[in-house]
């Protein structure tokens, strides 16, 4: 009950008026980056953290937050009323959130996305509250063999979980990842590698990458796919603010879908769009009503957005007590947090105690702030998605600039953007995600000076990487998880399955 108790004192100290102006103004912003199709929570995050370098740790971590939140929230008014997803993690929102919004209910389905958002998240945040302490002592344990497996297991299930099928893109995306982050001096002799020019011997910087990937590529991409046609038609019955009945008969769906979001957050790289499709699909398989989900269902709307939003606080849980970034936009927000001069990870528990109790307030927040734009500014984030792309992307395309550049005030960092921003938008034409990449930059310094100073405690020797307890069960899980992707295995499984359940039945 301690972390409910640190959770309280850690609220208590931000009601003051300057941070909560900071959520008033940065949560509005994170719904409109979110809401706008083409830009992103990750993107959102990005160039946020590029303006936040002058202020205060704790102010500068509480505003990107809640343009993290915002922006997953935000995502499902566009998919609602444009039947286009703001974000990915609001697709599974447009199955039943589209059909709504044409039978003249789209503010009752922004009512309901905007009351399991809110639920999704609480749930999300009692479990980091009470789960992230003790896992962060259990770090505690790691040692350089298994940091050496967390880091290619946080690369592999990304490269695994973020692409429909097979993972081989994926994987190609995390190893590229991993090579970029090779480039420069290395971590443990200050020895300069792959470096054909001297203003890349520190490395290819995060955010110019990070910036290039999720800011121009997305922008090339927004303005090479067309815009949605608005789905604004408005049945005079129709009201925002949902029942308490509703909410009362959908309670199940909410703390089922908000459990399922924060576990598949707590998995490294699978990210809020998982989420939202694993809640959906158990609630549509669990339903009394299954013909419904497609049609308009309000059940299945709740499912996806409790879902998408209890992912936010799941993945936070690695990412702070590991490192370990839960999402994409985690694996942005870890960058930002060691820029401010936080350190994630297993020492987080000894340098900074009360950093989790304060993130779950932080998350608390911008929840409540949320739930308040949610349910009172519809009609002005309708308006917000008649903004054309000719007026919008060249304003995010100057915030690509302006953030690289700020960052150092060298242009080699724009010329990174800009190369990174091409290669995302060539990759994302050839289907290949973009969260493996990023996580093997960020991974891969993590990895490589893991493995190098475990070979040199071993005397060269790999057995330690196989024989010590933890290490062998994270090699445990690589290869199932490997060897998941084989189709006949799984059939072997399923037959198996099947012939233990008709012995059972007998």
């Amino acid at each position: 009950m301690s972390g409910l108790a640190d959770l309280g004192a850690a609220l208590w100290s931000l009601m003051t008026p300057t941070m909560l102006m900071h959520v008033a103004w940065s949560m509005l912003l994170g719904i409109l980056v979110g809401a706008l199709p083409g830009l992103t929570a990750t993107m959102g995050v990005a160039l946020m953290t590029t303006l936040t370098y002058s202020m205060d740790t704790t102010a500068a971590v509480l505003v990107l937050i809640c343009m993290y939140m915002g922006a997953i929230y935000g995502g499902s008014r566009s998919a609602i009323l444009l039947n286009i997803p703001g974000t990915p993690a609001s697709a599974a929102t447009s199955l039943d959130g589209y059909p709504l919004a044409r039978a003249g209910k789209a503010g009752q389905a922004m009512g309901i996305a905007t009351a399991g958002s809110v639920l999704g998240t609480l749930v999300g945040i009692l479990i980091l509250v009470l789960i992230a302490p003790p896992l962060a002592e259990l770090a505690l344990k790691f040692g350089s063999y298994e940091m050496f497996w967390l880091a290619l297991f946080g690369v592999l299930i990304s490269g695994q979980l973020t692409v429909d099928s097979p993972p081989i893109k994926g994987y190609i995306a995390g190893i590229l990842g991993l090579m970029v982050a090779m480039i420069g001096s290395e971590g443990l002799h200050a020895f300069v590698r792959f470096s054909p020019t001297q203003q890349m011997n520190g490395g290819i910087q995060l955010i110019p990458a990070m910036v290039g990937v999720f800011g121009l590529a997305e922008i090339m991409t927004a303005m090479w796919n067309r815009q949605g046609k608005l789905a604004a038609t408005r049945d005079k019955s129709d009201r925002v603010m949902p029942s308490l009945p509703d909410l009362w008969r959908y309670r199940v769906t909410v703390l089922r879908s908000g459990v399922i979001g924060t576990l598949v957050g707590v998995i490294p790289g699978v990210g809020e769009d998982i989420g939202a499709w694993s809640s959906y699909a158990a609630a549509k398989r669990i339903s009394k009503e299954p013909e419904k989900y497609g049609h308009g269902s309000t059940e299945g709307l709740t499912a996806a957005e409790t879902g998408n939003s209890a992912v936010v606080p799941g993945s936070l849980i690695p990412a702070l007590t590991l490192a370990v970034p839960g999402s994409a936009s985690a694996a942005v927000l870890i960058a930002a947090l060691f820029i401010h001069g936080i350190r994630p990870g297993p020492m987080i528990m000894i340098e900074q105690p009360q950093f989790i109790s304060l993130m779950g307030a932080m998350l608390i927040l911008a929840t409540v702030a949320m739930g308040i734009y949610g349910l009172s500014m519809t009609r002005l984030f309708v308006q917000v998605l008649r903004v054309p792309y000719a007026y919008l992307m060249p304003l995010v395309f100057t915030l690509c600039v302006i953030g690289p550049y700020a960052l150092s005030q060298r242009m080699f960092d724009v010329y990174v953007m800009v190369a990174f921003g091409l290669l995302g938008f060539v990759l994302r034409l050839m289907k290949y995600p973009m969260a493996p990449l990023v996580l093997g930059i960020i991974l891969g310094t993590m990895l490589d000076t893991n493995l190098r100073r475990s070979l040199t405690l071993s005397d060269g020797d790999l057995t330690p990487f196989f024989t010590r307890p933890i290490s062998a069960f994270l090699v445990a899980v690589i290869v199932i998880a490997i060897l998941s992707n084989f189709g006949f295995l799984r059939r072997r499984v399923a037959a198996l399955k099947s012939r233990l359940s008709r012995n059972g039945n007998a």
